[in-house]
């Protein structure tokens, strides 16, 4: 009888062996050195009939980590759970979920190297909590990682992997008081930034995001049609109702820069493939190694804080100040800039 495309095989091993039907699954399909894909097959176990084998490979398949629950490593398993949860949504897969949260699920993974050879089945509360403490990550990034711990764990779970949820006694720890995290650039680290801003790349963006006070997650989602280089202002801005779609004045010393950065393609911060940027990509690969090489101790967010301080130092409306920024107010009751409103936002950006 034949078994069925994807299910499995039996063969009966050469020589004179005590057990010699095998069971064999395709872990996985690789390209050779022609280019043409190749199956990686695995051997599950050998067995003394035939019989036994079929049932083996008929449970398997029923259940899969019934079968490895003692060898499967959080790796593994990992690598499960993602080929069924980061799918990206779009119009073939409704049910999937967004690239920032897929992005977000990787970079907490990332951090789980201690977890990656460990058995599933011998991690505890505190092991988890051991990559919890040590991550150096802010509160927000560890929420999200306790989100991974859950998932996998429901995941788990479901394939009788474990009948335990560890994840749910992490403890992600007091959230951090803002003031203490973020802290403005200085006039000399700002002016460093200027000295050096034609020598390396990006560097523009956080002289873009201190002179507008914009988030980076806004900044790399700004598009281009969104931008009025002739009347100074662009729209953007995501997070609060009182942040989305907001009008940005453009400060005239970054105008030259935002200018240079307007191209024919959607986005203004781009990739190196000419694609929209993703916030991590931003952080990992260009803030923080501007931030290595300058030898400065900076967050991203943290020119936004040193736009609020420029602002109030250089004694501009405080209205004002909220309407850039984004944040509610009881006198803002509507989102509608009149060519007034923009003229008296663009007169307080220029004061700094």
């Amino acid at each position: 009888m034949k078994l069925p495309n994807g299910y499995g095989s039996i063969y009966k091993v050469k020589g004179n062996r005590r057990k010699p039907w095998a069971v064999r699954i395709t872990d996985k399909y690789e390209k050779d050195e022609n280019g043409n894909f190749v199956q990686k097959r695995r051997v599950l176990g050998y067995f003394e009939k035939r019989e036994e084998a079929l049932n083996y490979l008929a449970d398997y398949n029923q259940n899969p980590y019934s079968i490895e629950v003692q060898t499967v490593t959080f790796n593994e398993l990992y690598k499960k759970w993602a080929e069924v949860k980061l799918v990206e949504k779009d119009e073939d897969h409704p049910n999937g979920i967004s690239k920032s949260n897929i992005n977000g699920y990787k970079a907490s993974y990332k951090v789980c190297g201690d977890l990656y050879g460990m058995r599933f089945v011998d991690i505890k509360t505190a092991h988890l909590q051991a990559v919890m403490d040590n991550c150096g990550k802010g509160h927000g990034t560890r929420r999200k990682l306790k989100v991974l711990f859950g998932q996998l764990y429901s995941y788990a779970i479901q394939n009788d992997v474990i009948d335990k949820n560890y994840a749910k006694f992490v403890n992600v720890g007091e959230k951090e008081d803002a003031s203490n995290i973020h802290k403005p650039f200085t006039k000399e680290e700002i002016q460093t930034l200027w000295d050096n801003v034609n020598r390396m790349d990006f560097i523009d963006t956080i002289l873009i995001m201190i002179y507008t006070g914009l988030r980076p997650g806004e900044l790399v989602k700004i598009e281009n049609k969104n931008i009025n280089i002739n009347e100074r202002y662009m729209r953007a801005g995501v997070k609060t109702s009182a942040g989305k779609d907001r009008v940005i004045p453009i400060n005239k010393k970054i105008l030259p820069l935002i200018e240079k950065r307007m191209s024919n393609y959607k986005y203004l911060i781009l990739n190196y493939e000419n694609k929209q940027m993703s916030y991590f990509n931003y952080r990992s690969e260009n803030f923080n190694i501007i931030m290595e090489q300058l030898k400065m101790d900076h967050l991203p967010h943290d020119g936004r804080h040193t736009f609020a301080t420029l602002m109030d130092s250089a004694g501009a409306n405080k209205l004002c100040i909220k309407r850039i920024m984004g944040h509610a107010s009881k006198d803002i009751t509507d989102k509608v800039y009149t060519h007034k409103d923009i003229k008296e936002l663009i007169q307080n950006v220029d004061l700094i």
